[in-house]
């Protein structure tokens, strides 16, 4: 057993007993920035990119189980931009008037809080997102960092360094040996560290899976396809990236199927001006090209956290050893019970189109109003909607895998159903009784923090995962995974409830173990790691119009 074991059983223990370092407190004027910063690098803006109204959210989650994606477009830099935009750049203001306890804050422009399609623990988002951009794209060959506060691309290097990429990735990842266009997905730990210490590494890998299902959505309802990779050889893109590992893991990479890259991909020629080095034209021979510039730090102190160092280097010493088909099968969710049954009626996803509903999408903060109840429909909805969130596709999707997500639904205020807490079965599209009665003492006894009502809720989700059984199948690594998918099932969700003006809101400051407890599942290994508040809002909220400002 390796230590992300260890490490995955300290997170479900937590709100009994401290991690360590104990006491500590965030020092927030001496924070970093929510992105990296390249001073004197040449910047390329972006365009916003058109979205088409028939893009919507139920194309973009009709992803049936075992079904190859269906996206058959290639990419461009519109397209391109734009996912990026609705995704990760900022498209509005959060200012109203809520729950949350930085509230006191945001009027204060310096410490404004911008609005992302995308959800981030903490709303930080320490993603760091660049394009390796090869022969066949729209600009010189080269290397770009993605710099949301002014949606453009800085070129980091000038060359063709694509062939790096496809040699990292190696044999087996969806789609790279046929294009040269790539998104490398970064983790800059500092910049959540600062305020979550040792329990960072466990919310950022679920930023990499809100981010990652945020693409697959968009791209979907546009007939496009991405598809991560999460095993590839992380060092030499840390090399190619000018990046430590221990400061930054690289966590994602993402072939973009781009016109014209076919027959382009296959010379991975060029010279890399960030090293002065010409590449050879075999893509499997190291070229020494790095980039060159650093990102300056605006904190004066940077701290460093043992459990974060020991579950970067765990999850990153096996990285190139991608799971085999069917290595993922043991660790599946577990089957359905045989509790009484409740069938739900068929979700009705809104004809909304996905970008509309990313930027609507925000986190409720203690808005909810127990008086409007939510519907069958929409409580339906919902878990279709996140069940569907439950895969991530890329080199982790295997027809004979079934999920590892398993979804519950603590029920407070749902017209037709009585409350209690029911296991959800996709195969059925049922409810299975777990147990009866109001549980919103319950819910609330063990949230920790201040911003939810969780009783007032309609409802509160609970995604699972069988962490430990993911673990011994693919190893370390298998944890970047298992978060990874509870953020994409979260993603999902929050989407969807944005679609269906339903609030929604997400929180990690629960005791997980008093969740196996009441429902009963010490036996099945299922870890509840997210719990996801769904519900109707109170009317007319204060809230500030950025749109018109």
């Amino acid at each position: 057993m390796g230590y992300a074991h260890d490490y995955a059983a300290a997170i479900m223990r937590r709100n009994r007993v401290g991690m360590e370092p104990i006491g500590f407190v965030p020092n927030w004027p001496d924070g970093p920035r929510k992105t990296k910063y390249f001073p004197g690098v040449d910047s390329l803006p972006l365009p916003g990119g058109d979205y088409p109204a028939d893009a919507t959210l139920e194309r973009g989650l009709d992803l049936a189980d075992g079904e190859p994606p269906g996206g058959e477009r290639p990419f461009d830099l519109g397209s391109l931009s734009g996912m990026l935009l609705d995704s990760y750049g900022l498209t509005g203001r959060r200012l109203g008037v809520q729950a949350n306890s930085d509230l006191s804050a945001l009027p204060f422009y310096p410490l404004a809080n911008w609005s992302r399609g995308t959800a981030s623990g903490g709303g930080l988002y320490p993603l760091s997102i660049y394009w390796v951009s090869g022969p066949s794209g729209p600009l010189p060959p080269g290397v770009h960092y993605y710099a949301t506060r002014h949606h453009a691309m800085q070129r980091l290097l000038t060359g063709d360094v694509s062939g790096e990429v496809r040699a990292a990735l190696g044999e087996g990842a969806p789609g790279s040996g046929s294009t040269d266009q790539f998104l490398v997905v970064g983790v800059k730990h500092w910049q959540n560290a600062f305020k979550y210490n040792s329990f960072s590494f466990h919310v950022v890998t679920m930023d990499l899976g809100a981010a990652l299902q945020t693409w697959r959505m968009w791209a979907r309802a546009r007939g496009l396809s991405v598809e991560p990779a999460l095993w590839f050889d992380e060092e030499r893109l840390a090399r190619l990236l000018g990046v430590r590992t221990e400061e930054e893991g690289i966590f994602a990479v993402i072939p973009l199927t781009w016109d014209g890259a076919g027959t382009r991909a296959e010379a991975g020629t060029g010279t890399g001006t960030g090293s002065d080095t010409e590449l050879p034209a075999s893509p499997e021979v190291a070229t020494g090209a790095s980039v060159r510039h650093r990102d300056v730090e605006r904190s004066r102190t940077v701290l460093t956290f043992e459990a974060i160092l020991k579950m970067q280097a765990a999850t990153a010493e096996h990285a190139t050893a991608r799971p085999a088909p069917g290595a993922l099968a043991p660790a599946a969710a577990p089957p359905a019970g045989d509790g009484e049954r409740l069938p739900l009626p068929a979700a009705e996803p809104p004809a909304t189109d996905v970008r509309t509903a990313l930027r609507q999408r925000r986190s409720s903060f203690g808005r909810f109003d127990a008086q409007r109840p939510v519907t069958a429909v929409q409580l339906a909805t919902c878990l279709a909607a996140a069940h569907a969130g439950a895969r991530l596709g890329g080199d982790t999707a295997h027809a004979q895998d079934p999920p590892l997500a398993k979804l519950y639904a603590v029920v407070s205020h749902v017209e037709g159903i009585a409350p209690g807490a029911y296991a959800y079965d996709p195969a059925t599209h049922e409810l299975e009784s777990v147990k009866d009665g109001h549980l919103g003492l319950f819910l609330q006894k063990n949230y920790f923090l201040a911003n939810y009502n969780l009783e007032q809720a309609g409802a509160v989700l609970v995604s699972t995962v069988r962490t430990d059984a993911v673990l011994d199948a693919v190893g370390d690594r298998g944890y970047r995974l298992v978060n990874a998918t509870i953020g994409a099932v979260a993603q999902t969700l929050y989407t969807a409830t944005s679609a269906m003006e339903l609030g929604c809101g997400v929180a990690l400051g629960f005791d997980n173990i008093s969740y196996i407890e009441e429902f009963g599942i010490e036996d099945t290994g299922e870890a509840p790691l997210l719990i996801m508040m769904i519900g109707n809002e109170r009317p007319d909220p204060a809230d500030f119009r950025h749109e018109i400002a």
